[in-house]
């Protein structure tokens, strides 16, 4: 009943079979809680399944891949490589189920020396020959950047599917052999329309939108998916205008758009901080019914967010059913770029009281970001420094150390304590970390440091411009005129030249009332 109901999408039937089973006893039954697990993967609820599966007294291989395959079907591969681990070191033998699952999981993550342990594994178990397995292979080995690996896997196929080759296009397409995927295109029997979309996102990647039309222009029977990553390489590329171009095209030939085109062309919008199109484009995903869409909504927060309309943007964040770290992460970015620190902290604790999501390095940067820009006390943000590496795990990037070394930077007496936080976290050879502590001596008088800093950033980066730049400004402020003109001449003999930087904005039409 309970697999009927599943595979009927009955969900409620379903949850009122699981309360009986509960009431009944059956909880214990390795058959039923497989199927309550299946359920709950199905429903999206991947809190459900892990409760039902951790409450098993006993558990099947198929209970272990009903949770690892859940857990990749959403995205969660480290939760997926991590249940996958513990099976292995259980008494339960893996299966076929178990070992692709965890190649799907290791490509996202372009953890490339766990697959190739994983194929090991295959190949003791004798089924690496199988169609099934050499696709999921060279997917693994096309997403962690070894083509050669991918290419071996399969040019060994016996036979090859038409999902092998599409594999072996984007295998060859992502990590910029385009030659090669342009002949396998040719070489295929039946390209389809994902072989042509492989080839436009592989151009489309690395700059080469002239082909990427081409392609687009010449395909039979393009889909979404082909305009969208068309859209998708404009917007990377911050071209925002001619992916508005394309989405103007799609609109007057009546080809369908999807909640990926809007999110692509919001992410556009965004980077110019166009409001007036903005707006549009969300009338129009209004009008598609995406607005409540998880994907549209995050971009429309995203976009609000840097058209500074941070009010609308946290309406549509309240008026969104489902969200996703995604949607969490655009809106904590969104009031740290807006400058609301104390609404950034708000919202940070609400996300760890609801504990439908955790939140991630990204979260912590915001976080991190806002008390920085903001000039919080020092001990706020190491609160939340703390919290993220011993109750998350999560280790600090170099994008975290330099916003820690900005807020040390504000207090006189830990400016010191940053070159030993920059040793402490590894960071000694990254000229983006001295960076960041020579720009927080420049509104300060320790010269001393700045020197320090700056040598550093000149041996590591080779960039003497900004650091000369400092140091003059440094000295001009203690009214070492000298020394000044000694650090400009140097400036001049070097030809080192300081830039101007540019940038577009909106400007709204002056309308007299």
């Amino acid at each position: 009943m309970l697999r009927a109901s599943t595979d009927m999408s009955w969900d409620f039937y379903c949850h009122q079979l699981h309360s009986y089973i509960l009431r009944s006893g059956f909880g214990s039954d390795v058959s039923i809680s497989n199927a309550l697990i299946r359920f709950y993967v199905k429903l999206g609820s991947l809190n459900g399944a892990h409760k039902v599966f951790v409450e098993m007294p006993h558990r099947s291989v198929v209970s272990w891949n009903s949770i690892i395959s859940g857990f990749v079907g959403s995205a969660q591969f480290s939760k997926a490589l991590g249940s996958f681990l513990e099976l292995d070191r259980s008494d339960i033998f893996v299966d076929l189920f178990s070992l692709t699952a965890a190649l799907a999981a290791c490509g996202p993550l372009s953890l490339l020396r766990l697959g190739r342990s994983v194929h090991s594994k295959i190949v003791k178990s004798g089924v690496e020959n199988g169609i099934v397995v050499s696709n999921c292979l060279i997917d693994m080995y096309g997403k962690c950047g070894s083509v050669e690996e991918a290419m071996v896997v399969f040019s060994n196929m016996i036979d090859k599917d038409i999902i092998s080759w599409n594999s072996a296009i984007a295998a060859c397409a992502k990590n910029g052999d385009l030659k090669q995927a342009v002949c396998f295109v040719q070489q295929m029997p039946k390209p389809d329309t994902i072989s042509y979309n492989e080839l436009i996102n592989g151009y489309a990647q690395f700059g080469e939108m002239e082909e990427a039309v081409e392609i687009l222009s010449r395909m039979p029977n393009p889909d979404s998916s082909s305009w969208n990553s068309i859209i998708t390489g404009f917007v990377n590329r911050n071209q925002a205008r001619e992916a508005l171009a394309v989405l103007c095209k799609m609109h007057l030939e009546n080809l369908r758009t999807d909640e990926f085109t809007f999110s692509s062309i919001l992410s556009g919008i965004a980077g110019l901080s166009a409001l007036t199109w903005g707006m549009l484009i969300h009338c129009c995903s209004v009008k598609r019914g995406f607005d409540t869409c998880t994907v549209v909504g995050s971009a429309l927060i995203d976009m609000y967010s840097k058209c500074g309309e941070v009010t609308k943007a946290e309406l549509i964040f309240k008026s969104l059913a489902d969200k996703n770290l995604i949607t969490w992460n655009a809106m904590v970015s969104g009031f740290a770029h807006n400058g609301n620190s104390s609404r950034v902290l708000e919202l940070f604790d609400q996300l760890q009281l609801e504990r439908t999501v955790q939140p991630d390095e990204i979260t912590f940067l915001n976080v991190l970001s806002a008390c920085a820009h903001n000039r919080m006390p020092f001990e706020t943000a190491f609160h939340y420094f703390k919290i993220m590496i011993e109750d998350y795990g999560i280790e600090p990037s170099i994008e975290h150390c330099c916003c820690m070394i900005r807020l040390m930077g504000q207090r006189g007496e830990l400016r010191r304590r940053a070159v030993e936080l920059i040793y402490e976290l590894g960071f000694g050879g990254s000229a983006l970390a001295w960076r960041a502590l020579l720009g927080t001596c420049e509104g300060c008088t320790d010269l001393k440091l700045a020197k320090i800093a700056a040598a550093k950033v000149i041996e590591l980066e080779g960039d003497k411009g900004y650091a000369y730049i400092v140091i003059s400004n440094m000295y001009a402020s203690y009214g070492k005129w000298e020394d000044v003109k000694a650090v400009r001449k140097l400036t001049r003999e070097e030809g080192v030249r300081k830039i101007a930087s540019y940038s577009w904005i909106e400007v709204v039409p002056y309308s007299p009332s």
